[in-house]
């Protein structure tokens, strides 16, 4: 698949079937920047503004993730659990997560917005709402949903809004969708422990979406785990933390 490596990541020119994707993909950051329809894509759209979308996903997903072995979509085994967290660009965001231990599968996807079904050429509009998300599935026995948090909180800046670095546009912002309520108090009480952290090194006041987690739309074939070694040995993907670290549990 053609690419082109920006200062931040690396996009594919092309789509499926080497298809060009709307010429959104051929972009560069600066020009990505503002939205298509003369729409700046920092602004959230209003749910009458998103685009349609359509009843079926329109492409394939992968039944096998291609790291660790197990079901991208499921189903799952009993007793494990799902989070889902957005941190910028969900290449990098994913590999974050498949490498932690008792992490069972990942997948990265759109969630958090209007549109059902979106493609990311249409996610990258910022007319669908939606935010690159990673689906964590993970066995509670192994790491906790505290361990996971950490995990997010430390390898983005959470302070940025809708952008992460040179990547700008809502579909970047910050979020944890929670399933439980277990989930929902952990991810807040770690948000203000970081947030005390970041205050004290300078930082600007955490701008992360939590909620419940809503519908997750699993992204095209070509997304998932994009950078493992199976599939791109040298690809790039400019996430980064602030350098501040969480403490969760007893460190707390």
């Amino acid at each position: 698949m053609p690419q082109w490596r920006s200062e931040a990541y690396w996009v594919p020119l092309f789509g499926q079937g080497g298809r060009a994707g709307a010429g959104l993909e051929s972009r560069t950051p600066a020009e990505r920047s503002p939205g298509m329809f003369g729409r700046l894509k920092t602004a959230p759209v209003t749910r009458e503004q998103a685009l349609p979308g359509r009843a079926v996903r329109p492409y394939a997903v992968p039944s096998t993730h291609t790291v660790l072995g197990t079901p991208v979509e499921g189903p799952f085994p009993e007793g494990l659990e799902t989070a889902y967290f957005a941190m910028g660009c969900f290449w990098g965001a994913e590999r974050a997560f498949w490498q932690v231990p008792g992490v069972y599968s990942t997948a990265v996807g759109y969630q958090g917005g209007y549109t059902p079904n979106p493609t990311y050429e249409e996610t990258c509009t910022g007319l669908t709402g939606h935010t690159e998300a990673v689906q964590v599935v993970y066995d509670p026995a192994q790491v906790s949903y505290e361990q996971l948090a950490k995990v997010f909180w430390e390898s983005h800046d959470p302070t940025q809004g809708n952008r992460q670095g040179n990547d700008v546009g809502t579909q970047y912002r910050s979020a944890a969708y929670w399933t439980s309520e277990a989930q929902r108090e952990a991810i807040e009480r770690t948000r203000g422990t970081f947030q005390e952290r970041l205050a004290a090194k300078g930082y600007g006041p955490i701008t992360t979406e939590v909620g419940p987690a809503g519908e997750f739309y699993y992204a095209e074939g070509y997304h998932q785990q994009y950078l493992s070694e199976a599939k791109n040995p040298y690809g790039y993907c400019g996430l980064g933390g602030t350098g501040v670290s969480c403490p969760v549990g007893l460190q707390a």
